[in-house]
């Protein structure tokens, strides 16, 4: 029998990890499907009913490979040979049936780095037009699951668009690029990546036709004209700018390849870490980022990263906790053979920056935290944050806006009404997660707790922390301060949580003055 897809495996757990064997379960629950369906009486008898129905077109097309019995089975039992009674309620694939499930193959071309292969497989969404209206189990669970697998689409394609452009297979790339364009039409960054692809491929006229259409888009569903970027390619000085692009480059660290990035030059180097969500080549796409950023520059040499599962680093099927992002942090440092460096953890971030200044003292020039905590969720030692059930909240309503500019009125107020800001901070959601990824990472931070290791930080320290902070309130970030020895605090104006919003520049200022004053002793023996 040839390949059967299907839209899910009869041997697929709900968990983030692929190809992982055992009950198909519902979220929070134990239960398999088949009985979340039948024996629970969910959806009612009638759905035992279509389903008799459905197995019996099933059993057409496949003689002899399914069979339905009333007591649910699992998938261990089957393969050990237990060949329960058969009625009409529930269904098991025979044993003697090789299934091939287009999802896990999906999964699999992606793990081992075979983009080609994986966008080949990926023909349509996970469960694309099916829901079961009484099982808001199940349909959460396909709705977070379809997500995530898109999301590893478009990362597969943006990995693509970049390797096919190195190899000078620019025609190979725009494929790839349309595609992008298609599944996320309002992406500037990706309309981008096919106007560029056409020029390179030597198609003006084609390039000319997208810019258009994309203009287009912009104006009508945003009410925004393209961004100076996007312009400046079909200027006069656009074939320098195409050869002037920033290259991603790759690092494999524990089995997951991060994406990273290099700019500028200088005596010290700045690693910035700026939150629970991250895109190396996004981040420059917004003006305010992009002039923080080139701020720093000046300071020293600057490098950015994806942490595991986040931007254009590899998706995985868990949160990266504290001590793993850290462990990252070393890999993309020696990757980019840096000296000692500053760690500039924002956020969430500030926990990994934490982690790796006291692992690592000898390769930390200095540490500055902005808009950090030291605990992800209120203790009556801690009233520095939400609590669990409030948080748990918060993080719900994020992911339930997940596609939009979900949370900007908090992260940065002076932004907030701003379509530019707006649709950019959308774009860079999409791709730098998939709701049911985020989800995870938030559950992480939430369990968060690194206050045991601020006494032991042994590298200078600034913390900065706007006064009205609208995302983490400044009392959290006096506690830091006061639980690291010879931490500099500095309270600065403002409601901004994003380190780029609002007025930058007491914040360049604090930094300029705190990296001023460092040893500049050279490189460090590893």
């Amino acid at each position: 029998m040839g390949d059967v897809a299907l839209p899910i495996a009869p041997d697929h757990r709900h968990c983030d990890s692929a190809g992982a064997e055992g009950r198909v379960a519902v979220p929070g629950r134990g239960e398999d499907v088949s009985q979340c369906l039948v024996d629970r009486r969910i959806a009612g008898r009638q759905v035992a009913a279509d389903l008799v129905q459905d197995v019996a077109r099933i059993e057409n097309g496949l003689p002899g490979s399914i069979g339905v019995n009333e007591t649910p089975v699992r998938v261990d039992e089957i393969q050990a040979g237990v060949k329960p009674p058969t009625d009409r309620t529930s269904l098991r694939w025979s044993p003697e049936v090789e299934l091939r499930v287009d999802m896990h193959l999906f999964e699999s071309a992606c793990d081992r780095g075979n983009f080609d292969e994986a966008c080949l497989i990926y023909r349509g969404d996970f469960l694309a037009g099916f829901a079961l209206g009484d099982c808001p189990e199940f349909d959460d669970w396909a709705f977070f699951r379809r997500e995530a697998l898109r999301g590893r689409l478009m990362h597969a394609l943006e990995r693509l668009v970049q390797d096919e452009n190195a190899a000078g297979e620019h025609f190979a790339a725009t494929a790839h690029a349309g595609r992008l364009v298609e599944l996320d039409p309002l992406s500037e960054v990706y309309g981008r990546h096919l106007i560029r692809s056409l020029l390179l491929a030597g198609d003006r006229s084609a390039a000319e036709r997208h810019h258009a259409a994309l203009t287009q888009r912009l104006r009508d569903e945003l009410g925004v004209a393209p961004e100076a970027a996007t312009e400046a390619l079909m200027g006069p000085n656009g074939d320098s700018l195409l050869a002037a692009v920033p290259t991603t480059r790759y690092v494999k660290g524990a089995g997951v390849h991060l994406a990273y990035q290099t700019y500028g030059s200088g005596p010290l180097d700045i690693l910035v870490m700026p939150g629970f969500v991250s895109h190396v080549e996004r981040a420059w796409e917004h003006p305010a980022s992009r002039t923080f950023l080139a701020s720093l520059m000046r300071l020293g040499r600057l490098i950015v990263f994806d942490r595991r599962g986040i931007g254009l680093s590899d998706r995985v099927g868990s949160a990266p906790g504290i001590e793993v992002t850290a462990e990252d942090i070393g890999t993309v440092l020696r990757a980019a053979d840096a000296r000692r460096v500053v760690l500039f953890g924002a956020s969430e971030c500030g926990p990994a920056c934490i982690k790796f200044a006291v692992d690592q003292p000898r390769l930390t020039a200095g540490l500055i935290l902005f808009g950090a905590l030291a605990k992800g969720c209120w203790a009556a030692d801690y009233p520095h944050a939400l609590r669990a059930s409030q948080y748990d909240a918060w993080s719900q309503q994020l992911v339930a806006q997940w596609g939009g500019p979900a949370g900007i009125e908090t992260f940065a107020p002076s932004l907030a009404r701003d379509p530019q800001a707006r649709a950019w901070w959308a774009g860079l959601l999409r791709a730098a997660s998939s709701p049911g990824g985020i989800s995870a990472v938030l559950e992480a931070f939430r369990d968060a707790d690194v206050r045991h290791l601020l006494a032991q930080i042994a590298v200078p320290t600034l913390v900065l922390h706007r006064r009205d902070d609208q995302a983490v309130r400044i009392a959290a970030g006096r506690d830091v301060a006061s639980r690291i020895t010879g931490a500099q605090f500095v309270e600065l104006d403002g409601n901004d949580h994003w380190f780029f919003a609002g007025d930058q520049q007491p914040v360049i200022e604090a930094i300029k003055r705190f990296t001023g004053a460092l040893p500049r002793d050279g490189r460090s023996g590893r």
